[in-house]
């Protein structure tokens, strides 16, 4: 790979590190119920619900607080989609969406998704985008937050019968964390040219004759993008995403945009611990994190950096890019170049964030399976605010059993003993959602409603519908492209699969709270692995790698590594 590259790359990674540690002190203080300028908003909450942030529930309490909370926020969504046309704010006259398609929005926003088969701009009113689909990206990544800390408080408390309070974690996580954080960054955004109104869309006239006037869509766009990538949300205002001139218009813009997909997953990391008093410990789950991620974008950068072999056959003129003039630039905007595409596509996906700056349908068979097994491994590394790091935590426990049965001894993490009854859940909570990827591509290519609207034949196709159903199991919201998928086929199935790739991790991180919370700390033994050394780092790593591995290198071999085979074979 180019120097250029590998520079971009490394000081992306060091910039989302020196960022993350500020957002870190921010969580702990709002997290746990320190007094922060925000907290007179949370004040009115409590003295309007009439909620006692005080009153502790158990796991089971906390899991249906949890659950009715996204219920409701999946009601609100889809209601606001089929009644747009009756409401107000819709300047453009936006009529409303199909039932099909509102319910796969309302469920991909309320999973924190974002997968969109629809385009925004022409499709969702101010008041739908603004009050809904933004909205949502705050309770969906607060909802994350809040099963995260009360994972974080079990693994502290001594033989505990609750875990904390649903409702105070979720307002805690909104008002205190990200909501004065997306403030700061829309003011950003605002500055560098995203527009931030309610006006309807404006008529540009032509620069010269005989060119048609240009639409250009207008709405609450800034305030939008910063929560969608500060949550890890990933659903753009317009259907481009952050390839949109209006949505990132600058270099300044895009990296902003880019800094905030990572900054609040890797603070979570350096949150969690002081959450569990063992700062160690949030450095060796950052630690496994960064081994994963950094091979793995250096590779996506040096795909992307070498042209395929049709257009660097002699004779053929390539699109230069400003960093890498022999790149693959087929998909990806000039104004970005190689590099910063490629790096974008490999942290939205390692992040379940999903947004993109280019397309990765475009990118080489090989560039492409990077974002792919990103996501397949879970959305672990990094992943989405606070479901990333819970994620990780159910790897954990499976780490710490493997390492028990090495030894011969009872696993322990944080000095409570890990059981059979930890294992169970924490297995599911990872398989689960790779079941719900694998039966649903398959679902897909079977049936003729599956890929009647692929747009490519062969691995290439089958790689665009592994990509999507990866994509909702990994609630993580980008696309290959290359596949029509607003129809009610996959509005439902596609959903469907959102549901089980969110809800299974999160009631697993939540039983494996409730039975963490009730058991003793025991002091460590001679036997007892450490968990915050280089050793134990490996081995999570490994069983995180071998999990993605074993699970979807079959399919992966069918999709972009046949393809990329091919294009070798053939000079295509």
């Amino acid at each position: 790979m180019t120097s250029a590259g590998l520079t971009q790359a490394l000081l992306y990674l060091v910039l989302v590190l020196l960022f993350a540690a500020p957002c870190a002190w921010l969580m702990v203080r709002a997290l746990t119920g320190r007094r922060v300028p925000t907290s007179f908003l949370e004040r009115l909450i409590w003295r309007l619900t009439r909620i006692d942030p005080e009153r502790e529930m158990g796991w089971v309490d906390y899991t249906k607080a949890i659950l009715v909370f996204n219920a409701l926020g999946f009601l609100a969504v889809y209601a606001l989609q089929r009644f747009q046309h009756l409401l107000p704010l819709n300047p453009d006259g936006l009529p409303p969406v199909s039932p099909m398609s509102s319910f796969n929005t309302a469920v991909s926003f309320m999973t924190n998704t974002n997968w969109q088969g629809y385009g925004g701009e022409v499709t969702m009113s101010h008041l739908t985008q603004m009050a809904g689909l933004a909205v949502q990206n705050f309770l969906s990544a607060a909802t994350a937050l809040a099963v995260l800390v009360a994972l974080a408080r079990a693994l502290k408390r001594r033989s505990a019968a609750t875990i904390g309070n649903a409702w105070a974690d979720l307002v805690r996580s909104t008002v205190h964390v990200l909501l004065p954080l997306s403030v700061v960054v829309a003011l950003l955004l605002v500055s560098q040219g995203v527009v931030q109104n309610f006006h309807a869309s404006a008529q540009v006239e032509p620069l010269r004759d005989g060119m048609a006037a240009q639409v250009v869509p207008m709405g609450p766009v800034a305030s939008q993008i910063a929560i969608k990538q500060l949550g890890t949300n990933g659903g753009g205002y317009y259907n481009a995403n952050s390839a949109h001139p209006i949505e990132n218009p600058t270099p300044f813009s895009n990296l902003l945009e880019l800094l905030a997909i990572l900054v609040l997953p890797a603070a979570c990391c350096l949150a969690y611990g002081r959450w569990v008093s063992d700062l160690r410990q949030g450095w060796a789950l950052l630690a496994a994190m960064l081994v994963i991620l950094v091979p793995l974008m250096l590779f996506c950068v040096a795909m992307e950096e070498h042209a395929p072999p049709a257009v660097a056959a002699p004779g053929v003129d390539a699109v230069a890019s400003h960093d890498n003039p022999g790149g693959n630039m087929e998909g990806k905007e000039v104004r970005h170049g190689v590099a910063e595409s490629a790096i974008w596509a490999s942290a939205t996906t390692a992040a379940s964030n999903g947004s993109v700056n280019a397309m990765h349908d475009s990118f080489t068979p090989l560039g492409g399976l990077v974002p792919l097994f990103l996501i397949q491994m879970g959305e672990v590394v990094f992943g989405g605010v606070g479901c990333g790091l819970y994620g990780m935590l159910l790897f954990v426990v499976v780490a710490v059993f493997v390492a028990g049965l090495m030894v011969g001894r009872t696993p322990e993490y944080l000095g409570k003993k890990i059981e059979p009854f930890e294992m169970k859940v924490a297995s599911l909570g990872i398989l689960l959602p790779c079941v719900a990827i694998l039966a649903g591509t398959a679902l897909a290519v079977g049936v003729p409603e599956g890929h009647a609207t692929l747009n490519n034949p062969g691995a290439h196709g089958f790689s665009e519908l592994l990509y999507a159903y990866s994509s909702a199991g990994g609630n993580n919201g980008s696309a290959f492209a290359g596949l029509g998928a607003d129809t009610p086929f996959h509005d439902l199935w596609l959903g469907v699969v959102m549901l089980i790739a969110r809800f299974a991790p999160l009631i697993a991180a939540l039983a494996l709270a409730g039975s963490l919370a009730a058991k003793r700390i025991v002091s460590a033994g001679e036997g007892t692995l450490p968990t915050h050394t280089p050793l134990f780092v490996a081995l999570l790593v490994a069983i995180v790698i071998i999990v993605g591995a074993l699970t979807f290198l079959p399919a992966l071999a069918l999709g972009p590594i046949v393809e990329q085979l091919q294009m070798i074979a053939g000079g295509g």
